[in-house]
């Protein structure tokens, strides 16, 4: 486990393996250890660095609000501590977002952009009303807000067949500071609609959606991608892809990977 300082706040990332860099950005309420069965099997041909978001895992707190661009620039300050000029990013649902937002950046820092059950489109008023709930909820019942919420990521035929995976996830979600959480929610609520950039060509990019996820809209997050080059890949069920669609998913990756 390595540390650097950004803005005077601990960042915790891995990395390992050599090669081309590939970053693994966790989703909101996971952290870096939900990537080990692909670090372990990207890491024999590439070089990959996993990352803790702010207020997730092992990284600090920054403040009241993690925006999306101060995730990118500390994503940004652990690459150039470990002089990596450019590298795949692979973003999970909000890291996906940090993603886009680095992509905005350091266009030129990335050789591929994966959106992994994640969307380049701004929170809906609706959504924005329910992340100021969300806000509610967790400050009233942290741990009920926590297990629901992770629940709920799944297809509803998958909370059955993978519940010892679903109480790992939530094992590790619960370790997430409350403020964390809240300050994820208020940067995901005011992040910015960067759908244009899907559209500029800049370099591959792959989004992976589940038809059956219960967080993002199948039907919306395809229409965002058409008329680009943007390479689609869906499967039949929810919010957590790496989980649910484990081996496809990995044959999906270093495919786009090569």
């Amino acid at each position: 486990m390595k540390n650097i300082l950004y803005k005077n706040t601990k960042i915790s990332f891995t990395d390992s393996g050599k090669g081309t860099a590939i970053v693994l950005l966790h989703g909101f309420l996971e952290n870096k250890k939900m990537w080990k069965e692909y670090v372990d099997l990207f890491s024999e041909n590439y070089r990959v660095i996993t990352i803790d978001l702010l207020g997730h895992g092992e990284s600090d707190c920054l403040g009241y609000v993690h925006s999306m661009e101060d995730n990118a620039n500390a994503v940004h300050e652990v690459l150039d501590h470990l002089k990596i000029e450019k590298a795949i990013i692979l973003g999970h649902s909000m890291g996906g977002y940090v993603g886009l937002a680095f992509a905005e950046l350091f266009p030129k820092k990335i050789n591929k952009l994966v959106l992994l059950n994640s969307s380049s489109k701004a929170d809906s008023h609706d959504k924005k009303i329910n992340r100021n709930r969300a806000i509610k909820a967790v400050k009233q019942n942290y741990v009920n807000f926590v297990s629901l919420a992770i629940a709920n990521l799944f297809s509803e035929n998958n909370r059955t067949r993978l519940e010892d995976e679903i109480e790992k996830v939530k094992i590790q979600a619960l370790k997430t500071p409350l403020q964390g959480i809240v300050a994820s929610l208020e940067g995901m609520k005011i992040r910015k609609d960067r759908e244009s950039l899907l559209k500029q060509d800049l370099f591959p990019v792959l989004l992976v959606l589940g038809k059956k996820d219960p967080v993002l809209n199948y039907d919306e997050n395809t229409a965002q991608i058409e008329n680009t080059t943007v390479k689609l890949v869906s499967f039949d069920d929810g919010h957590m892809s790496q989980i649910e669609n484990k081996e496809e998913l990995k044959t999906v990756l270093l495919d786009f990977f090569e």
